[in-house]
């Protein structure tokens, strides 16, 4: 299987990759009690998955910093050629501040979610970031003035 190909799960792989998304500090002992696998089959799994691309990392509650703002960014492009597009995923992909970029169906072509220190960091960002991009037609910007709900994990099977 391919690194990018999608990975297929079995019910193992459903119900460890739901506690590892909850909790990735959890022993392979206590992976495989819960799961009902011996720690040695849980570890070979858990190498499978970062050989297929999936990876830890650590998730900072924004609220536990008091120097982060978020943003929500939406985008309008005037015209997108495949130059258009390449410089403005290039962009994207290189700014720190950028946490997440969708492509969406709709009035808007992107969904751009921000984290800054300030409104004035982020009012740089857009000199930045933005402005050169001379096909963006339109952008509107939206403070987070509290999260609901905050999360990142996937479902591992469909919903019943």
């Amino acid at each position: 299987m391919k690194k990018n190909q999608p990975h297929i799960l079995d019910s193992f792989d459903q119900r460890l990759l739901e506690l590892l998304q909850q909790d990735a500090d959890l022993t392979l002992d206590a992976l495989g009690e819960a799961v009902g696998l011996s720690p040695s089959a849980v570890q070979r799994r858990i190498k499978r998955y970062r050989e297929h691309g999936m990876r830890r990392i650590a998730l900072i509650d924004p609220q536990a910093l008091a120097s982060a703002t978020l943003i929500m960014v939406w985008v309008r492009m005037e015209h997108e050629s495949a130059h258009d597009i390449k410089t403005f995923y290039a962009r994207m992909r290189a700014a720190p501040e950028v946490q997440q970029c969708y492509t969406l169906a709709g009035d808007w072509d992107y969904l751009l979610m921000v984290a800054t220190p300030s409104v004035q960091e982020y009012r740089a960002l857009l000199e930045r970031l933005l402005k050169p991009q001379k096909n963006i037609k339109r952008f509107e910007s939206r403070v987070v003035l509290d999260t609901v709900k905050r999360g990142l994990a996937l479902p591992t099977r469909a919903s019943r």
